[in-house]
């Protein structure tokens, strides 16, 4: 017999699953390639560092990169209002702490342009309510005011009145607005008879104070058409020619349901109306007529409030679409209110 045949000898390598594995050749090449060494040191260097810092220039690269589409991306989400809202008209009752600061007026001022260059036709209500006291001040005449928050006029205080809202205030806002862009016309509720006015007959002892008792809104059309911004100081007259001083908020009002406006937003110091009035964060964000003049009812709605919540009503009664009191403390309230489902104070709807 030429081969003897043995059973095979077969060696088991057992991995323990606790322990880690160890090649038992770790080292099958002891010399080498030194070249291929360097290589791969080099190669494992790239892989693990870090990248390096940018510079101040890059980072102030990156971050107006970063802003500009930041700014594209909000312009792009507010595509869907501008669409709805183009062509409407929208009457904005200016006044509170947007007039007393340099930054918030020149913001509102924007914001208005801005609104009208995309297409929304706005119409600008303004009072003048801390100018007026400054000139009183001067004059040495105590400004008196209703428990409504209205003020009581005499006949020189009408003086005033008129001088500041018609001479002043409303030239420097037409002014103000012309520098921004858009064309702006000033007028007053004298001119081409817009409002005519008669004595408040709900808060009698107020003196020269006046409700609206018509609007002729054919110089605001006309004003529109041309694609200019219209700007009212809340003064009129009544059929004999004597000279009222007219809430803003209910001029603003009066105008807007003349209009037929889409919306009616009245700006001002607070953020809204307020489910709690001592708790700030118990802000209504949106309600109807009926929830509204619920909250009159029960005195929820009080003080400087109540004559702008009844113009509201007023404006909303007589088809204005939506009215909204929105906190000009807020830098843009404005386009939020307008431009975004957030909104800036509370809506109320019809």
């Amino acid at each position: 017999m030429l081969f003897t045949a043995k059973p095979a000898t077969i060696s088991h390598t057992i991995i323990n699953p606790y322990k880690p594995f160890q090649n038992p050749n770790p080292n099958p090449n002891p010399n080498p390639n030194p070249s291929l060494l360097r290589l791969r040191r080099h190669h494992l260097r790239l892989r693990s560092a870090s990248p390096p810092p940018l510079t101040v220039a890059e980072a102030e690269t990156a971050a107006e990169a970063a802003s500009a589409q930041n700014r594209v991306d909000i312009l792009s989400e507010s595509l869907p209002f501008i669409q709805r809202f183009r062509g409407k008209t929208i009457v904005v009752k200016y006044g509170g702490a947007a007039m007393k600061s340099e930054e918030l007026r020149t913001s509102v001022i924007n914001d208005l342009v801005l609104l009208s260059c995309v297409g929304l036709r706005p119409v600008f209500v303004h009072g003048g309510g801390p100018e007026i006291n400054r000139w009183l001040g001067r004059l040495g005449i105590e400004p008196r005011f209703s428990p409504d928050g209205l003020r009581v006029t005499d006949g020189p205080t009408m003086e005033v009145v008129e001088m500041v809202l018609v001479g002043h205030v409303n030239k420097k806002l037409v002014s103000l607005i012309n520098r921004a862009g858009a064309t702006a016309v000033g007028l007053c509720g004298k001119d081409a008879r817009l409002l005519t006015a008669r004595p408040a007959s709900a808060t009698p002892g107020l003196g020269f104070v006046g409700d609206v008792s018509r609007v002729d809104s054919a110089v605001l059309h006309a004003v529109l058409e041309a694609g200019q911004i219209p700007v009212v100081a809340s003064v009129a007259a009544d059929e004999e020619g004597q000279a009222y001083n007219i809430n803003a908020d209910t001029a603003a009002g009066e105008i807007a349901a003349a209009l037929g406006a889409e919306k009616l937003i009245l700006l001002t110091d607070v953020t809204g109306i307020l489910g709690d009035r001592n708790d700030a964060g118990s802000l209504v964000k949106e309600i109807d007529l009926k929830g509204i003049k619920r909250m009159v009812e029960e005195g929820v709605v009080s003080g400087g409030m109540i004559p702008k919540v009844r113009c509201c009503i007023r404006a909303l009664a007589q088809g204005v679409r939506t009215a909204s009191i929105i906190d000009g403390r807020v830098p843009h309230s404005l386009l939020l209110e307008i431009l975004t489902d957030e909104g800036a104070g509370t809506m109320i709807t019809g």
